[in-house]
């Protein structure tokens, strides 16, 4: 096997202040440059490849959809066992980073807030049912009723919006003594939107 020549060794210019220090660039041969007649936009390639696919998003969002209802039915009827715990949470974590991208912002919203409940309740098993059920049937709903119409995505942000309010006052009382999970609860969301 032949060995690796070695590159070139930088390029010192002395000044009287200062040095400057070229590097040689070993990938300099592997460039070439295109002409304006082949022009290439990588970000307008992968907007017109989500173009293409955006007829699929609402079935993917459905069965995201259903794959966090049957982890919520494997939680209802085992309890949070590990296995259910982190379906659940794996469920409600991709829809909350599928969501926005597929059009369904309140959605992910909804997801993050549920994601937080299982990521900061020191006690899953502890968490009102409600709570848990309130976010898998609000996430559901919004995936099921999407649409442009103005009033139902104003209802659907207003339902994400009090979802993470009322998960938030849950989190903060059951964590008054864990002040690592309070800093995170009282972070502000990183869930896209609109």
């Amino acid at each position: 096997m032949m060995a690796k020549p070695k590159p070139p060794a930088p390029q010192i210019s002395a000044y009287p202040d200062h040095h400057v220090i070229t590097r040689p660039n070993p990938l300099r041969h592997a460039m070439r440059y295109a002409d304006d007649t082949h022009a290439d936009d990588p970000v307008a390639r992968a907007e017109q490849a989500l173009a293409d696919l955006s007829h699929q998003f609402g079935g993917w969002m459905t069965a995201e959809c259903g794959r966090l209802i049957a982890a919520h039915a494997a939680v209802l009827a085992s309890g949070f066992t590990p296995a259910a715990r982190d379906e659940l949470f794996r469920a409600a974590h991709d829809i909350k980073g599928d969501a926005a991208t597929f059009g369904y912002a309140a959605a992910a919203a909804a997801a993050a807030s549920l994601c937080r409940v299982i990521e900061h309740a020191p006690d899953l098993a502890a968490v009102p049912a409600d709570l848990i059920a309130h976010h898998v049937q609000a996430i559901a709903a919004i995936v099921r009723e999407q649409t442009d119409d103005v009033r139902r995505i104003a209802v659907a942000e207003t339902l994400s919006t009090r979802l993470r309010e009322v998960a938030d006052d849950y989190l903060r009382a059951v964590n008054r003594d864990r002040p690592e999970h309070l800093e995170a609860i009282r972070a502000p969301s990183i869930a896209p939107r609109d």
